[in-house]
């Protein structure tokens, strides 16, 4: 072998290999032109379309079920300038489109714009079977919702380019854009179902305009279901009315009714301003100026202070605020955190209605619900602190399963004496038809009438039940709301809560309480029902 052929060969090797190279990639040049120029294929950097694609993270409910995902699509672009003059007809056919639009669309003079975004398979193959110029199928992702319409005002939804506008889409918008990860919430979808379903069979039975529910742990503030009704499709791009979209339990304040006398009764005891064993004169509608404070049946003369949390008397509460007074009133519903909006990861979080002048007019009327209106979330959280304990608790959404160390706003003597009568009211009084034999449910009924001009209409109803159980060591709050329900031949035709929400609540309980690892206890249902069947008719 002569000197220097070694580095000959190497140097000719060399050659080749880049040869090679070149040709390989002039193939792929070559191929990506036909492409573009039989199917109109092109990327959005060369089409002038430049949407960036950023995947957000999933949401799923505590025990690690998927209820939001970004899945991958396909969005059809046109070239307006390539398109025959029937494109906007055959594309609105085959597809599904509205043909009106498409054709503005076309005639805008705009170089590059959007068909349909997200077409399905079938969609998609009859776009391409048409064999128009100028199209475009660019690859991009869609929000999916799995639980449907029944977690819809919890989750909300985002827009067309992924960003959240609504729900927990839009209150976690940021930490969704960012994580590494799937965003675990409070949420349970199992009881999220459960509440649904009973919420919906309730407004349906009673011919509710609307309604809503919450379950909450007392402890943690979780919010592990949360139901507004109307409700919509988070699935559905398409305009939905305003009705559907509000959140009832958050977005809204109503004024809530007798629920109300939970607070009044914690401020009572808690300040020593009364006894449970007094008696109270409700024989008579109590006088107030030029207004009269009447009971919505008869309940007199005389009952005790117990009776008058238990059988829900107006004219025995009132009396019993008007110890305390507007300020001391004022001052303890806002401790307990009924004075400002929620503050939660939900952005649609409604301020309260409080009165302009808080005189003992006012004291009076607040003191059984009327006069103040308060989102139901805003209710129901302070009636936790109420029941667990006495320590104040923010509402969440984002599962973190430890209780919370909030600020005291009444004694553990006092939360135990209202979890006490909160039984009565259940075993004895106006919420018999919230009891579910073996699990010891404690609550309060609520029945308010609807502000309408400067009155109040007597036929349309708020009704409600906030139920607690098990009541000697709570653990979770359920809230019912019917809005206008209509009595039945069942319930002889009344509409009050112990007849309307009272029931549903306690359906809710039976469902929900074994899934949440509480089974019945039958020794429990077994004492109930001897007690029953030894009452007088």
């Amino acid at each position: 072998m002569r000197a220097g052929s070694a580095p000959l060969n190497l140097v000719r090797g060399r050659i080749a290999l880049a040869a090679i190279f070149c040709a390989f990639a002039f193939a792929l040049i070559c191929a990506r032109l036909i492409d573009v120029a039989l199917f109109g294929n092109a990327v959005a950097a060369t089409s002038g379309h430049d949407r960036a694609i950023a995947l957000r993270a999933d949401l799923v409910d505590r025990n690690g079920v998927l209820i939001a995902r970004d899945l991958p699509v396909r969005d059809l672009y046109a070239r307006p300038a390539q398109l025959p003059d029937m494109a906007a007809h055959d594309l609105a056919a085959a597809i599904g489109s509205d043909e009106a639009r498409l054709a503005r669309a076309f005639a805008s003079g705009r170089g590059y714009v959007a068909v349909k975004r997200a077409l399905t398979p079938a969609e998609q193959d009859a776009a391409m079977q048409l064999g128009l110029p100028g199209l475009t199928f660019e690859d991009s992702y869609r929000r999916y919702y799995p639980g449907g319409s029944a977690v819809a005002h919890a989750i909300g939804q985002v827009d067309i380019d992924g960003h959240g506008v609504s729900g927990l889409e839009l209150g976690l918008d940021r930490l969704l854009s960012n994580a590494g990860g799937p965003i675990q919430l409070s949420l349970d979808m199992r009881i999220q179902y459960a509440l649904a379903r009973e919420v919906a069979e309730g407004q349906a039975t009673f011919g509710a305009k609307a309604a809503g529910g919450i379950v909450m742990n007392v402890h943690t503030g979780e919010v592990l279901a949360l139901v507004s009704l109307p409700n919509y499709e988070p699935d559905q791009r398409s305009p939905i009315s305003p009705d559907a979209m509000r959140n009832r339990m958050t977005q809204d304040v109503y004024e809530l009714g007798s629920i109300f006398k939970i607070f009044s009764f914690a401020e009572a005891v808690d300040e020593h301003s009364i006894r449970l064993d007094e008696t109270f004169n409700v024989g008579k509608p109590l006088q107030m100026g030029r207004y009269a404070i009447e009971d919505s049946h008869k309940l007199g003369p005389i009952l005790t202070a117990a009776r008058v949390f238990s059988e829900s008397s107006n004219i025995g509460t009132a009396q019993i605020a008007m110890r305390a007074g507007p300020d001391r009133q004022r001052a303890f519903l806002k401790r307990m955190g009924l004075l400002k909006p929620a503050k939660t990861e939900l952005p649609e979080s409604a301020a309260p209605l409080t009165p302009s002048h808080w005189k003992d007019v006012e004291t009076a009327t607040i003191s059984f619900g009327h006069g103040i209106s308060v989102s139901p979330l805003s209710f129901a959280a302070a009636a936790a602190a109420v029941v667990n304990g006495g320590t104040r608790i923010t509402p969440t959404f984002l599962r973190h399963d430890k209780p919370q160390a909030g600020e005291r706003v009444i004694s553990e003597k006092t939360s135990a004496a209202m979890r006490g009568l909160m039984r009565l009211v259940v075993t004895e009084g106006t919420g018999r038809n919230a009891d579910v034999p073996g699990y010891d449910i404690g609550g309060k009924t609520g029945t308010a009438e609807k502000a309408q001009g400067h009155g109040y209409a007597h036929k349309s109803l708020i009704s409600s039940f906030c139920g607690v159980f098990p009541i000697e060591a709570p653990q979770y709050l359920v809230f019912v709301m019917l809005d206008e329900p209509k009595g039945t031949k069942d319930t002889s035709g009344f509409a009050t809560a112990g007849y309307t929400s009272a029931p549903v609540a306690g359906r809710v309980i039976a469902r929900i309480a074994p899934l949440l690892g509480m089974p019945r206890n039958d020794a429990v249902a077994a004492a109930e029902g001897q007690r029953e069947s030894t009452k007088e008719p």
